[in-house]
């Protein structure tokens, strides 16, 4: 809760700089855009919704006008996620979009936001595509990226002597941005990939480690992480001396591993 307070106050202080002068006596708005119900609803959907309105309570307003948030469900879609976007710069009066998991969506809406010359905060999507060719001046990233996760996790697993690699990977934009990025660390370290497999990304799975593999590494999908992690214990088959290696744990993960 205090992260997603923290992006909705930056995008507060970001609306200050500049766009929230150019109003015309009307409210600054911020555009929380994100999945209201489906794979990434528990880490964003109504909960960012209101962290955004509480954010916006806190501050007051802006260059002596008021705060106000308005909300949009993208379902993970990128063409929607634009078209939300294009309505919301042109018509709504919208000065900052936020928020915006699924890398794929951001990517279309950066796109939208460079055209437009309008802002856009994320802190809900991680490719490093955001923030390396893709760049827009226009929009900043308060978050993690998959290149920071690949120097991280990857050298370090890489370090302990996880040197073989099997990629369960989210067959969209941050999923192959996880793979590719963390995949240079490892052959960069000494270690190898020996396979991978992309599955889609609304669909349970179960995909068990390729013969020769010591670290299995896994997209960050919540709720399909959770339902794999739970087939492999009816089907009795965690893999000894072999490591699953999630790149990024949240704490719905952690409240559904206890016992």
């Amino acid at each position: 809760m205090k992260f997603k307070v923290l992006w909705a106050a930056a995008a507060v202080v970001a609306l200050s700089a500049g766009a929230a002068a150019a109003q015309s006596g009307g409210p600054v708005k911020i555009g929380v855009l994100n999945d209201m119900s489906g794979l990434y609803a528990d880490i964003g959907g109504k909960g960012s919704v209101e962290a955004a309105k509480m954010a916006a309570e806190d501050a007051g307003n802006v260059l002596g006008q008021p705060v106000q948030v308005i909300s949009g469900d993208h379902q993970n879609k990128p063409d929607i996620g634009a078209n939300i976007a294009r309505q919301w710069y042109d018509t709504d009066g919208v000065d900052v979009i936020t928020d915006v998991p699924t890398s794929s969506v951001a990517l279309a809406i950066n796109e939208v936001s460079r055209e437009k010359k309008k802002l856009a905060l994320w802190s809900g999507p991680a490719s490093s595509d955001l923030t390396g060719p893709k760049c827009n001046p226009y929009a900043a990233s308060w978050v993690y990226d998959t290149y920071a996760l690949a120097h991280v996790t990857g050298s370090a697993v890489v370090k302990s002597g996880g040197d073989s690699w099997f990629f369960v990977t989210a067959d969209y934009a941050f999923g192959h941005a996880l793979e590719r990025d963390t995949a240079a660390v490892v052959k960069a370290a000494g270690g190898k990939v020996v396979g991978d497999v992309n599955v889609p990304l609304s669909t349970p799975f179960l995909v068990l480690p390729a013969a020769g593999a010591v670290v299995q590494g896994q997209d960050h999908r919540p709720r399909q992480r959770r339902r794999r992690h739970d087939q492999l214990d009816q089907a009795g088959r965690r893999v000894r001396h072999r490591r699953r290696r999630p790149e990024i744990r949240r704490s719905p993960d952690v409240h559904h591993r206890r016992p």
